[in-house]
């Protein structure tokens, strides 16, 4: 079944269902607007579509749906203003990051996206927001790439908190969709140990992809989630790795992205250590494909410098985010400029390792 809504006042599109801005959500209606301010105009003009639009500022539109992934097109635009609009699907995950349109030009951008709460959330913000159309399609075909790992890969919720993870639908076309599973605080023992692989390898499908990430947490002292490097930190790897394959679906082994930390010659001093060499071990030893983000993210630090670096970790002045009223002072997690590079470095892995058909569904 495939939805389609036309957005603001005015009379629908044919064959599509009108959401005027004062659209609260309601169950029984199935969707609706949640929070922020929604505004509506209609310019009148070529087509209905293109006439009428709501601007959405720092709203949700949530759409009732079974769980699956699903094709959503989103056209934006108005006729006599420029728009400036930012997108992001179910928690956090950042479709479009301030796209632009002139006055009279529309943007029409499709993607794919996983739901799997019974409910799709479209969240838009921007300068200038529109919102003209949305169409949601099923696409059980679609490649999905699921990912394991820790809080640096994780959906953050809290702005401007970001985990590459949530970042990376922004460098794929709509072929693909991403299930971010990874999890603060988890290291490949305890994320097993608590059962989170498990609600993957229940829906990962031949021909998809499982990310894997850890080390951060790994490197911890408490049994909860210490391993060793040569020893369990290999063996725990190696159960995503063959329980990934057991289905049909291709593991790729991704080394912990390096925290910032640098020495008085202006060089990042390495804090993971022997875990990236045991993780380059096991991709030989297992011949699994290997993403080296702890030699690309050392590398962009160094070629930015110390203190220009600290705009893409979670440093914050006191006041400059409501949700960090005193500031913040963090080089290991990202803010979003942080989470949209380091997602950037996956995607030249990617590229880079000419993983098949990831690499042709790659977005610039």
């Amino acid at each position: 079944m495939e939805y389609r809504f036309d957005f603001g006042a005015g009379e629908a599109e044919a064959g599509y269902t009108k959401v005027p801005a004062g659209t609260a959500y309601d169950k029984a209606l199935g969707y609706g607007f949640e929070g922020g301010i929604v505004n509506e105009r209609d310019r009148g003009g070529p087509d209905k579509l293109r006439g009428s639009f709501c601007i959405p500022v720092n709203a949700s539109f949530l759409v009732d749906l079974p769980d699956g992934n699903y094709t959503v097109t989103v056209t934006m635009g108005d006729q006599i203003a420029p728009t400036t609009t930012t997108l992001k699907a179910g928690p956090n995950r950042m479709i479009l990051h301030e796209a632009a349109a002139s006055a009279g030009q529309f943007l029409v951008r499709s993607f794919t996206t996983n739901v799997n709460t019974g409910q799709l959330k479209l969240s838009f913000s921007g300068i200038a927001p529109r919102v003209n159309a949305v169409t949601i399609r099923p696409a059980p075909q679609a490649t999905t790439i699921f990912l394991a790992g820790d809080s640096t890969v994780t959906d953050q919720e809290t702005f401007p908190y970001a985990g590459w993870g949530q970042m990376l639908p922004l460098y794929l076309n709509a072929e693909v969709a991403v299930v971010n599973e990874a999890k603060s605080g988890r290291s490949s023992k305890s994320f097993l140990n608590e059962g989170r692989l498990q609600p993957i390898l229940d829906r990962i499908k031949p021909k998809d992809f499982l990310f894997i990430q850890f080390g951060h947490n790994d490197e911890k002292t408490d049994e909860e989630r210490a391993t060793d490097p040569f020893t369990t930190y290999k063996q725990y790897l190696n159960v995503y790795i063959k329980e990934a394959r057991e289905r049909g679906a291709i593991p790729v082994l991704i080394t912990p992205v390096q925290r910032r930390k640098f020495g008085a010659d202006g060089k990042i001093i390495d804090t993971h250590g022997d875990y990236v060499t045991a993780m380059k071990e096991l991709a030989a030893e297992e011949n699994v494909p290997l993403i080296d983000l702890t030699a690309s993210s050392t590398a962009l630090y160094e070629s930015m410098g110390d203190e220009p670096s600290k705009a893409l970790f979670m440093w914050a002045y006191p006041g400059e985010f409501a949700a960090f009223p005193e500031g913040a002072k963090d080089d290991t997690h990202f803010q979003e400029l942080g989470g949209i590079r380091i997602a950037g470095l996956v995607k030249d892995g990617i590229k880079e390792l000419g993983l098949m058909p990831l690499c042709v569904y790659l977005r610039d």
